[in-house]
């Protein structure tokens, strides 16, 4: 009589080797199961126990939660991505010790909880909830462990739960940063994408860069007395096609504005930022916001070009890039105004060999996590698309200042 592990291994196998004969012949077998009156659940609660074991070797590999849905969901489509949550849910069931509140804060992003009673039935009941078969549940779940175990080693920007790194304060409730200010500027830009005005828009994202902008500098000079000074961390924010280049331009100037270092890993489907904490949750926030109005400026234009026949992806394409470029001067502008304000007060003596210490950290830990980043150059191919998203990134009432900046991204 087979044993469950054994069908699934060969399963995996098989489909990591590219045989799709084969691995459907496994496949059959994992179908069946083990032969006995309970084979089939015996294989269910197997499945979900590997699946639990991948993930828990990806942490100390770099992988983070929000990281492994991402690519299985882009690689492999929304199903098996909704298929992972749920193992992510199981692994967490079974973490021992101190968990970190971002871990738990990207679990709690993902739904990822665990809603049946019984592993053995685990499957079964995804399968319906999926309104999907039985050899479909298998399939996917198969190919996300075969995904899971392919996963190279990425950098390790904190310590996964039981690394044995510092421990994170808890925070409050779900969505609180625990800063009255950049809570105010979460509620800020929501409102600037969700509003139909664009002056209004305007107004609140440039209110929205200018609080960033202090609060970064007031969160530098308070650090550089600190008993225990932050230090350089990171995030991967995701860059999905279409346009994948585009938006990871985008997080390069916004993090570039924000003292902030930014690394595109295209193959994998993310841009790493690191940087100081304060500057990292600004970069979040700018560009899913900016994102979200860059989209829907783009799609504006589309529309028209449609109207007129015209094709649309190299307009597309070109109008994203120029709208991040633009943006970027933008940013840099109104964080050098925010720079020679806080000079003023505080004195340029105090404040400016602090944001060069804060500087060489955050090049030091690129460096140390990316020794051989290149650069890639960016081709624009509709004229027209580039000059409309010039003008949309004018229109997000950012300080404007005039600089230019060549057309390449590292990588």
């Amino acid at each position: 009589m087979p044993d469950a592990d054994a069908l699934i291994v060969a399963a995996v196998t098989a489909v990591r080797d590219t045989d799709v004969r084969d691995a459907e012949r496994k496949l059959d077998r994992l179908v069946v199961g083990t032969g006995a009156a309970d084979g089939t659940a015996v294989v269910d609660a197997a499945l979900l126990g590997r699946l639990v074991g991948a993930l828990a070797r990806l942490w100390p590999r770099g992988w983070q939660p929000v990281d492994v849905a991402r690519i299985v969901g882009r690689r492999l489509g929304p199903r098996p991505g909704r298929l992972v949550v749920d193992g992510l849910a199981a692994q967490r069931r079974g973490q021992a010790g101190d968990v970190p509140q971002w871990w738990d804060d990207q679990l709690d992003a993902l739904a990822a909880r665990v809603w049946w009673d019984d592993d053995a039935r685990w499957l079964a009941r995804w399968a319906a909830r999926e309104g999907e078969d039985r050899i479909t549940a298998l399939r996917d779940a198969v190919e996300v462990l075969a995904l899971l175990d392919g996963l190279p080693p990425v950098a390790v920007l904190r310590p996964p739960p039981g690394g044995g790194g510092p421990s994170v304060p808890r925070r409050g409730p779900a969505g609180r940063t625990g800063s009255p200010m950049l809570d105010r500027v979460r509620a800020l830009l929501a409102k600037a994408e969700s509003t139909t005005f664009p002056a209004e828009a305007e107004a609140l994202t440039g209110k929205a860069q200018e609080l960033i902008a202090r609060h970064s500098l007031d969160r530098a000079l308070v650090e550089a007395t600190a008993e225990r000074p932050d230090q350089p961390g990171g995030v991967r924010l995701g860059t999905e096609a279409p346009y994948a280049g585009a938006k990871a331009l985008l997080v390069q100037e916004v993090a570039t504005a924000n003292r902030c270092e930014s690394v595109w890993s295209d193959d994998l489907g993310f841009a790493t930022v690191l940087g100081f904490p304060a500057d990292l949750e600004a970069v979040e926030l700018l560009y899913t916001s900016l994102l979200v109005q860059a989209t829907a400026a783009m799609l504006r234009g589309r529309g028209e070009r449609k109207r007129k026949g015209r094709r649309t992806k190299a307009y597309d394409e070109s109008f994203l890039h120029a709208f991040a470029l633009r943006i970027g001067e933008r940013l840099r502008a109104a964080t050098e105004a925010a720079d020679r304000q806080a000079a003023e007060t505080a004195g340029q003596q105090r404040l400016l060999p602090v944001l060069a210490a804060r500087s060489d950290a955050v090049r030091a830990r690129m460096e140390t996590l990316f020794p051989r980043a290149t650069s890639s150059r960016l081709t624009i191919r509709d004229a027209e698309g580039w000059h409309s998203g010039t003008s949309a990134a004018d229109r997000a009432r950012l300080d404007a200042g005039a600089s230019t900046r060549p057309l390449s991204g590292r990588r």
